[in-house]
């Protein structure tokens, strides 16, 4: 059995006349490699509330397993910094609102290592649960996905491969603290789009070129990423914030997925008001990447750490109309039915009827949830401007253009349950003709990203 040590320090109510204690937002400063699992036992020491002349406080050490249940308890003294240590250095105790950020290295793990030195810093710091991703995903190899598909998905969700040489620098989001703007938001259609950080040849984006693409970006209230990859949590987010948007965050990779929740929770710094949601894979079903039973069991493991961290807003995960529909079970573990769906693979409709289209596919999943009146979002639906036809489904920027505007009005009482796919042409795919050769041109109104 593994052991988790979790120290919380009590301090007894000080008998002062109008004293209040002083709540410092905590947070989970990580440093992470992509793709590195992380398991064993982690030590972290977490400091919840300071008052003004507390000397000694008992601490209270609780042992728990590798479930995260408490199976004994030991308390020992401790000693507090001088009392006036705070106020002398740093004036009033911080509000709420504030926070103080330790540097990048206060805190760091390593692919070969899953120990976590105890911080000492300004600010308490909470660092998430560490659970074992593996075994809630080692099912997908023995469990098959049971999806009839009835066309390809169009999403191809594998990102650009990044190093530690392509990937930029971690960007602060401290300046992003700021007010957003709202003139955006106010004329904003409510729907939502998507964008992926990439450049033509597969680099990360840095801050400024996201900015850029953003500035582009107009009439959308949400904006919606797959992965954590090239810092773009924290770019992405500081581009949307600008623009009034809110993000709809996804992890990527169910190996992986601890540490993309430590990415996320690290570019939200304590503040989670632009966040809608948290996606967990994409397509990963439909793909056969995972099982059904994998991936809501990664929803749960999910859900627990990032309410460890503070966010309480919605956690699903993505896959097709068919694969959802055929694994009922991916929305049932889900806070709304999170579902990609294309009128241009189906073959059987023009571009004209793609809002219909979509209409006459949702009440086909939902006879199947438990949840019959549960939401359901199409977290992915477009049309391509060029690629070779399906059917009845013609690739144009004219059909692109009525696609869109039938997806719309189809919507128009219900915007915020439809994300557009995409904001730009995504050249750094690769063409196939399982695709129709249209991977790359689903950008709305054929445009390439305006900083390349």
């Amino acid at each position: 059995m593994k052991t988790t040590t979790l120290a919380a320090a009590a301090i007894g109510m000080l008998q002062l006349v109008s004293a209040q204690p002083h709540r410092r937002r905590s947070h989970i400063h990580e440093r992470q490699h992509q793709h590195a699992k992380k398991d064993g036992d982690v030590v972290v020491t977490i400091v919840d509330t300071v008052y003004a002349e507390a000397t000694e406080v008992p601490e209270v050490i609780v042992y728990v397993d590798q479930a995260g249940k408490p199976v004994s308890t030991t308390t020992q003294m401790v000693n507090v910094p001088d009392a006036g240590a705070w106020s002398t250095q740093h004036g009033l105790a911080p509000s709420p609102s504030t926070s103080a950020t330790p540097s990048s290295s206060a805190v760091s793990t390593s692919s070969s290592s899953s120990s976590v030195a105890a911080v000492t810093s300004s600010a308490p710091v909470v660092a998430a649960p560490v659970v074992n991703v593996e075994a809630a995903s080692s099912s997908s190899s023995s469990t098959p996905a049971a999806v009839v598909v009835a066309a390809p998905p169009v999403e191809s969700t594998a990102s650009p491969a990044t190093t530690s040489a392509t990937a930029p620098a971690q960007t602060s989001t401290a300046a992003s603290t700021s007010s957003s703007s709202t003139s955006s938001s106010s004329e904003s259609s409510g729907f939502g789009i998507s964008y992926s950080p990439y450049n033509s040849d597969g680099t990360c984006k840095t801050q400024s070129q996201v900015t850029t693409d953003f500035e582009s970006i107009t009439g959308y209230s949400l904006v919606r990423t797959y992965g954590t990859d090239c810092n773009q949590v924290a770019t992405v987010l500081t581009a949307a914030k600008a623009k009034g948007m809110k993000l709809f965050a996804g992890i990527f990779d169910l190996s992986t997925l601890s540490s993309e929740v430590a990415t996320i929770v690290s570019a939200a710094n304590g503040d989670w008001s632009s966040f809608d949601t948290i996606s967990v894979g994409n397509e990963l079903v439909n793909s056969g990447t995972a099982s059904a039973s994998a991936v809501v069991a990664a929803i749960g493991t999910a859900r627990t750490l990032l309410k460890a961290a503070g966010y309480t807003g919605k956690v699903v995960t993505v896959d097709t109309l068919v694969a959802a529909r055929a694994n009922p079970s991916l929305c049932d573990a889900s806070d709304y039915c999170a579902v990609n769906c294309h009128p241009f693979f189906d073959g059987s409709y023009a571009a004209t009827d793609s809002g219909k289209f979509l209409q006459d596919m949702i009440p086909t999943l939902q006879d199947v949830l438990s949840n019959k009146s549960q939401q359901i979002v199409i977290t992915e639906t477009g049309w391509p401007w060029k690629g070779d036809s399906n059917q009845k489904a013609l690739p144009s920027l004219e059909n692109q253009a009525a696609a869109v505007s039938s997806i719309k009005a189809a919507f128009s009482s219900s915007p915020d349950a439809v994300f557009l796919f995409t904001a730009f042409n995504t050249l750094w795919k690769t063409s196939s003709s399982a695709q129709f050769d249209a991977e790359q041109y689903w950008g709305l109104d054929g445009r390439n990203s305006p900083s390349g």
